[in-house]
């Protein structure tokens, strides 16, 4: 049996839980771990060196699978590299294995290189740490190892899932000898049964209570994955019982002629007669973080007098409006679905079934309000004698994107210049970006993540700092052929030249915007990607459906604006904003 036994074991085990891919960041203290899942043959072994590229491109992957996707590294800073990605997927719930290799404990302190104190390094930002035993001679201990690895497999799963971190001290000699076979020995799974959440009779009866007390509904969802069953029930709910449905692009709401989507334009300058009139008795919240600031100020400026939200688990309260009254521990289909049909039942027991003018006033008034932000935003972006922008070249791109897509936002400006516009319902997309911590680090390799998880076509809408930034993301080839990339290069982070502050101040460049004068081409050769560039809108609107259409190699798209022009372009959109 070879000396790390345990080893080989622990590989077996994720075959056995249904974990099926690792990202490995080569090593030498990691070795075992590595050996150990390259001979598997359950399971796909991809190879980034950057430690923090690979969290982040095992977040891409375990976002589009909704499965764990372990990670393996060295011991000492290595371990620290997969910090921000540890620290998004924890707050964006998205399951991670962290296999740390470590030096023996008694080493700490003592001059040894590649020595940091590694357990529990991650803090609060993994579900639990665990350090496993570095002596595999006793049974207890290899009993120890497995019921432990069981166990972090289990909980990145449970609600709300998230990174789980497994320390792995390890002893010399670690390299096997030509006599050593890889072979798993008996390896004990540990399944784990939860029931199913519901709530009971007395408490359903006091939620149709409150419900019946308010006149005024609304239906807020936060960033989601893409759920078309949860988007159906949605729509079915406004139309037949007159409840706005609100939310953004993260939400993965698409415009669909119902749900309220230009959410940030609809709430800008607002009167206080005008919010008001939006405000609801009953708010109900589903799903994770909101984007825009105007969204989550109204709601804290105009809250509602009680404010239900969903969420599988009740172990945090999650009180962004600073006015929950009651959190619903339940999946949110499930508890739509049973409260539509106890309403609908209700209604027509009180032989409540024609609409009122009252009841759809308040739908119509959030559907006219975003209508009219539809028109603004139209008259500002389509301007025939404006230079490209930032803006006008995202909303190009997004209705050219093909069905199905998957699309990928880099935060800053990205992913607001798309909120702005919005997504058709026919169009299907799949939405995805980093909104757990919000950072620029990592958007480019998540994209790569994705890509290597689906045959679909993965499109990334990023800034020029976000991608040069990230660029080890390219380096560990060979890249999927179906990523495409949409590099917005204004050079330099333009963000602060439009929020309220930085761009008042005189030190705004350099110490605010990054001016760097670099493009993509030689990156893109360097990692094989077919490169376009382009300065025009017709020159756009030319070049994306060869585009995106399919290929032997993935494709950058460099589009190239100026930084001054999308600042007027944005400045008008304001203005018009206060003058309406």
């Amino acid at each position: 049996m070879p000396i790390l036994q345990p080893i080989i074991d622990l590989a077996e085990l994720l075959v056995r839980r249904g974990i099926t891919d690792v990202v490995v960041s080569p090593g030498s203290r990691s070795a075992p771990l590595t050996l150990a899942v390259a001979r598997n043959p359950g399971l796909r072994v991809r190879v980034m060196a950057d430690e923090r590229a690979a969290g982040f491109v095992a977040l891409g992957m375990a976002q589009l699978s909704r499965r764990p996707v372990a990670l393996i590294c060295t011991s000492g800073s290595a371990v620290y590299n997969l910090a921000p990605a540890v620290a998004e997927a924890y707050f964006q719930q998205v399951p991670l294995l962290l296999l740390t290799a470590d030096r023996p404990h008694e080493w700490l302190y003592q001059q040894d290189g590649q020595t940091i104190d590694q357990a529990g390094i991650y803090g609060s930002h993994v579900k639990r740490s665990y350090d496993l035993p570095a002596d595999y001679s006793q049974t207890d201990t290899r009993w120890a190892i497995n019921r432990s690895v069981n166990e972090a497999i289990t909980l990145s799963q449970l609600d709300p899932p998230g990174p789980v971190h497994l320390n792995v001290p390890v002893r010399e000699p670690f390299y096997p000898t030509a006599d050593d076979v890889f072979r798993p020995g008996p390896v004990r799974v540990i399944d784990t049964m939860q029931p199913p959440l519901n709530l009971s009779t007395h408490q359903w009866r006091q939620l149709l209570d409150d419900w019946e007390a308010s006149e005024r509904i609304l239906i807020l969802v936060g960033q989601q994955v893409y759920n078309p069953e949860l988007n159906t029930l949605l729509q079915t709910i406004s139309t037949e019982l007159n409840i706005p449905v609100v939310g953004e692009i993260t939400a993965n709401l698409a415009q669909n002629g119902v749900f309220i989507t230009y959410t940030d334009t609809v709430l800008a300058g607002l009167t206080a007669e005008q919010a008001a009139s939006l405000r609801p008795d009953l708010l109900i919240t589903l799903g994770n973080s909101l984007l825009t600031r105007n969204l989550k100020t109204f709601f804290r400026q105009y809250p509602a007098d009680q404010h239900w939200h969903i969420q599988p688990n009740p172990d945090r309260i999650s009180d962004s409006f600073q006015n929950l009254t009651r959190l619903i521990a339940m999946e949110p289909v499930a508890f739509l679905q049973q409260l539509f049909t106890d309403i609908d039942y209700q209604q027509f027991r009180q032989g409540d079934t024609d609409d009122t003018e009252q009841d759809i006033e308040f739908l119509t008034r959030w559907q006219t309000a975003d209508r009219q932000a539809a028109r603004r935003v139209t008259q500002v972006v389509n301007q025939p004698a404006d230079p490209l922008t930032d803006w006008s070249a995202v909303q190009r791109v997004l209705e050219q994107l093909p069905p199905t897509t998957h699309l990928q936002l880099a935060n800053s400006m990205p992913v607001r210049y798309a909120n702005l516009c919005g997504l058709r319902a026919d169009q299907q997309i799949s939405v995805w970006a980093n909104r757990g911590v919000s950072g620029i680090d990592g958007c480019l390799s998540t994209a790569v993540g994705a890509a290597l998880q689906t045959d679909k076509l993965v499109t990334l809408l990023i800034g020029d700092v976000a991608f040069f930034y990230d660029r080890n993301a390219l380096w560990s080839a060979p890249i999927p052929v179906n990523l495409r990339i949409v590099l917005l290069n204004n050079d330099s982070g333009h963000i602060f030249r439009i929020i309220d502050g930085p761009g008042n101040q005189p030190e705004l460049e350099p110490y605010f915007e990054t001016p760097h004068g670099y493009t993509a081409r030689r990156t893109a050769e360097d990692a094989g990607l077919v490169y376009h560039t382009c300065t025009d809108l017709h020159a756009l609107t030319t070049l994306l459906p060869d585009f995106f259409s399919p290929s032997a190699q993935a494709q950058l798209l460099e589009i190239t604006t100026d930084k001054f022009a999308n600042q007027e372009q944005f400045n008008r959109y304001r203005q018009q904003l206060t003058n309406s």
